[in-house]
């Protein structure tokens, strides 16, 4: 049905995804104009998850095997689909992808012509439920302007960045930085990943992705809470600081909306005016900010109640990675003090100890 040998190796980890999994491989095994290979690697699930996988004609299943000390389950899953793999480039992609119609040879395509050796696209993000859509376009911006797609794809910069729910790999250049072996211990392997292959002197490229590909994150707050609470701390450099700050920016904004509305009932029209404007610029400068993470005009709106749930799973996560313990789909990884996110200008690569329970 594929022209053999395949030209993209495309692995998806999996552990209990029955919810997702189907989507992700319909819009797979459709894919044309190029050869590839899917495989799924079952990391251990409970539920349908490897029973779906096979049902879908050519799509290779194997098994992750027991968690090796000192990895995390993702990490060990997508190491034991690359030993798989047969083909010169690995797509990396979650489960709870969905993949646009020709997105796998115009990715390979974009790759070559940009000459990367690695190349990860942000999803677009749907998002469903008050919760979900307060909190992600906050998460988003930070992490757009954290991690500015112009630094990150200049090879004149070490900034280095990836997202691991879709994330296409060259082979060489893969197995030149050891693979997920060597960020094995990895909470944050995509960005580490990026790291490695971009210190080696090899280009990465890194941008928004709708045309490519789109995702739903987590179904539920408590998924997206346990989610957030493992690696949100590891992707700022100063997270309690950030979540501060955001915590003032809103308490700001809540207050000079009050100012304004107290200042017009009791006729103090220059308290009013004045609590107005500030309102307005701050207002101003939020939207201006969360416009980079690409949500919808009233999901951006509504993120201004997601600034004190950012801080709040920002906090969460830095007492998390402070306490050296993390809960992640029914796996418990216990590990030293958390390694902070590399500044603009740092080289380094996280080869942290974690020890899974």
């Amino acid at each position: 049905m594929r022209p053999d040998p395949p030209q993209i190796s495309v692995i998806v980890p999996a552990r209990d995804e029955e919810t997702s999994l189907g989507a992700c491989l319909l819009s797979l095994v459709g894919q044309a104009g190029i050869g590839f290979e899917i495989i799924v690697v079952d990391d251990g699930s409970t539920d349908r998850t490897p029973a779906l996988a096979r049902s879908f004609p050519g799509v290779r299943v194997i098994d992750a095997g027991p968690l090796p000390e000192g990895w995390s389950g993702k990490n060990n899953a997508m190491s034991v689909g690359a030993r798989e793999a047969r083909a010169p480039w690995l797509l990396f992609t979650d489960a709870d992808t969905v993949h646009l119609p020709g997105s796998l040879a115009r990715t390979l395509l974009e790759a070559q012509q940009r000459g990367a050796a690695l190349l990860s696209f942000s999803p677009e993000q749907e998002v469903h439920g008050i919760w979900e859509k307060a909190v992600m376009p906050v998460i988003f911006a930070e992490l757009a302007t954290t991690y500015r797609p112009a630094e990150v794809n200049d090879p004149a910069t070490r900034v280095a960045a990836a997202n691991g729910q879709y994330l296409l790999i060259s082979r060489e250049a893969y197995d030149a930085v050891g693979g997920h072996a060597a960020v094995r211990a990895s909470l944050l392997e995509d960005v580490a990943l990026a790291r490695a292959v971009k210190a080696s002197g090899r280009r990465i490229f890194f941008r928004y992705g709708p045309d490519a590909v789109r995702t739903r994150m987590y179904r539920s707050f408590s998924q997206l809470r346990e989610g957030w609470t493992k690696n949100l701390a590891l992707l700022f450099r100063s997270p309690v600081q950030l979540a501060v700050l955001r915590l003032l920016e809103f308490g700001l904004m809540v207050g000079s909306l009050g100012a304004a509305i107290l200042g017009m009932l009791h006729g103090r029209s220059h308290t009013a005016i004045f609590a107005t404007m500030v309102l307005l610029g701050l207002g101003a400068i939020f939207v201006a900010r969360v416009r980079k993470a690409h949500f919808s005009t009233g999901t951006t709106v509504l993120a201004l109640l997601g600034l004190p749930l950012f801080s709040y799973l920002l906090l969460r996560s830095a007492r998390s990675q402070e306490k050296g313990q993390v809960q992640w789909k029914g796996r418990s990884y216990a590990f030293g003090p958390a390694p902070q996110p590399v500044p603009s200008g740092a080289k380094v690569v996280d080869h942290g100890r974690t020890r899974s329970t």
